[in-house]
């Protein structure tokens, strides 16, 4: 099995005073119903047998409910993430939370953006990792080389301005995507599945990830990756806790021998998260 331990926070201070990707938009956000959906995500996590620690959300961050963000973790090592100047505060509460856990916590060379799981996914001997938007190709290379995985450097598609150029978050001023963190765009299965959107990579990225041989995939749409968040999932190899907007995607893993249970979430992905992003895997 994977992702048979999470660490997850809370929604409590759940805003949008800081719209730091593409998905935060104007619309208000209910934070008694981003907790309700927090709540129905970690019952369907322990549903499927997985050990969760919850934490108290490091108190006023509007992304602290997103602990994928916070680090990677492999083999009691925990490389830790640099974060947006906007989630800067998440950082030392994150690493205090990681030593507490008994983790080795390691710190990513300076001056490299890294956004810890989200743009890092272990599959098997493999690291799954996109840069260019919330993580340097060098603090990947880091990370791959320090926890002896096999790097699969990729890149997503970006957000283009009515120009087509590169649109530049106001917040970050870095570079947009609606796929700003790999797993919007990819997911793993097991160690020897991952599902993604084609459409979401550059060519180059595609013909990385066709080539990939021992390794079954699963091709998203980009209306169900996009609408539905349909990639941003956990599974444990046997059950897979995805969304319930990408129907198409779920038939697919029900085929292949899949358990696979969706809770309802519409507040949380008004933050651009949504159920891996809520969880960092500490196996």
């Amino acid at each position: 099995m994977i992702n048979t331990h999470l660490l997850v926070s809370g929604a409590n201070y759940f805003a949008d005073d800081y719209k730091i990707n593409p998905y935060y938009n104007d619309s208000t956000i209910d934070v008694e119903k981003a907790m309700r959906e927090h709540a129905a995500i970690v019952e369907c996590f322990k549903k499927a047998g997985i050990k969760i620690t919850q934490v108290h959300p490091p108190k006023d961050c509007q992304d602290g409910v997103y602990t994928a963000n916070w680090a990677i973790v492999h083999q009691g090592k925990a490389i830790m993430s640099r974060l947006p100047e906007a989630r800067k505060a998440e950082e030392p509460y994150a690493k205090q939370v990681l030593q507490d856990l008994g983790l080795q916590t390691i710190d990513v060379p300076e001056n490299y953006l890294f956004s810890g799981q989200g743009d890092c996914l272990k599959c098997g001997k493999y690291l799954f990792a996109g840069s260019g938007y919330r993580s340097d190709r060098e603090a990947q290379t880091f990370v791959a080389n320090t926890l002896g995985l096999e790097l699969v450097q990729l890149h997503t598609i970006p957000q283009l301005n009515a120009d087509g150029k590169p649109h530049i978050n106001p917040v970050t001023n870095h570079a947009d995507s609606f796929f700003y963190d790999l797993d919007l765009a990819l997911s793993i299965i097991s160690d020897h599945c991952i599902a993604y959107c084609k459409d979401a990579f550059d060519a180059e990225s595609q013909a990385k990830l066709e080539s990939l041989e021992g390794i079954d995939k699963i091709i998203v749409s980009l209306e169900e990756a996009t609408e539905g968040f349909a990639c941003n999932l956990v599974s444990t190899g046997e059950t897979v806790i995805m969304s319930n907007r990408a129907p198409e995607f779920q038939h697919a893993l029900e085929q292949k021998g899949f358990t696979c249970l969706t809770p309802d979430v519409t507040e949380l992905k008004k933050g651009g998260g949504y159920i891996r992003c809520i969880s960092l895997a500490l196996d």
